[in-house]
């Protein structure tokens, strides 16, 4: 985090004073104080995308949870709100986007301070767990359209699939455990918050489905798909609770309006019952104004 390392220096030694002391330590004079709302996230948080562009950058859709808590909050389009998120981000998978990359551009902007009211993280779709090759997110994807193979156990054990027990809250919470000293120390007054993932199947669910041009697909094997759900949940709970961070249940928020549902709150490919233009299998308007509300609710009214 090389934009970040002179003040990452100072906290670490004046985190070290204080256990040594008991005494919290003053902060520096230059310490920024902060934007009210920061943003931290990958295409489950930005949900914007252009179809017809090969260009990589990190749209945000208008319709995107962050927008929409930032109007609740009073601050979307003002400089009381910073947000990073970026379609294919990840907690340190590859070279892109990073939650180290965003963290850092977030401080270089001033983004965190004493003034800082919320700070949320929404990651890990697109990260390798446990040594393996591959996302969930990839595993996830190929498995959509492999009509024969299916995406069952048997699809882990043939290697089409990596291993959902691979994804685990301690390997979570070591990802970012840094990230968050740094956040907590600089932005003290703040909620950081994990934002979980909306349903996009139910927890019980072998089978799935999903709609391409307002037609049902189904897929009888896709049990794995369901465990890797189940598994990032479950991961992010604990997480959260071995850094002493919120969580905030966003597949609880949306249950029962996943894929191929009456009520549906999570887009299909280029379906026009939900929305036509919106991401495929990222979160249609409802499912994020769900989000935002009861962020906005618990944690920064």
């Amino acid at each position: 985090m090389s934009g970040i390392n002179g003040r990452w220096l100072c906290a670490a030694v004046v985190a070290f004073a204080a256990a040594m002391t008991g005494t919290s330590g003053a902060q520096a004079d230059s310490v920024p104080q902060g934007k009210e709302l920061v943003i931290l996230g990958d295409s489950f948080t930005a949900n914007g995308w252009n179809p017809l562009s090969q260009e990589k950058k990190c749209d945000h859709g208008d319709t995107a949870w962050p927008v929409q808590l930032g109007a609740l909050m009073g601050v979307q389009g003002t400089d009381q709100m910073w947000n990073q998120s970026c379609p294919g981000a990840s907690f340190d998978t590859g070279d892109g986007y990073t939650l180290k990359v965003q963290a850092a551009n977030a401080d270089k902007a001033g983004a965190f301070g004493p003034n800082t009211k919320l700070v949320t993280l929404q990651f890990g779709l697109n990260d390798f767990w446990g040594g393996a090759k591959q996302s969930p997110w990839n595993s996830i994807e190929h498995c959509f359209y492999d009509v024969l193979g299916g995406c069952g156990p048997d699809a882990v054990a043939a290697g089409r699939m990596t291993d959902p027990q691979n994804v685990t809250g301690t390997e979570y919470a070591a990802r970012i455990g840094k990230i968050i000293t740094y956040i907590r120390y600089y932005a003290p007054n703040s909620h950081i918050v994990i934002v979980g993932y909306p349903e996009l199947f139910r927890p019980d669910q072998d089978s799935i489905c999903y709609d391409i041009a307002g037609i049902p697909a189904t897929q009888p094997r896709g049990r794995t798909v369901v465990e890797y759900l189940n598994r990032l949940d479950q991961a992010g709970r604990e997480a959260a609770t071995q850094l002493n961070l919120e969580y905030l249940d966003a597949r609880a928020l949306t249950a029962g309006h996943g894929l191929c549902t009456p009520q549906q709150w999570v887009n299909g490919v280029f379906d026009p019952k939900v929305n036509i233009a919106g991401l495929p299998f990222h979160p249609a308007p409802q499912g994020d104004a769900v989000v935002a509300n009861a962020l906005y609710e618990r944690y920064a009214r």
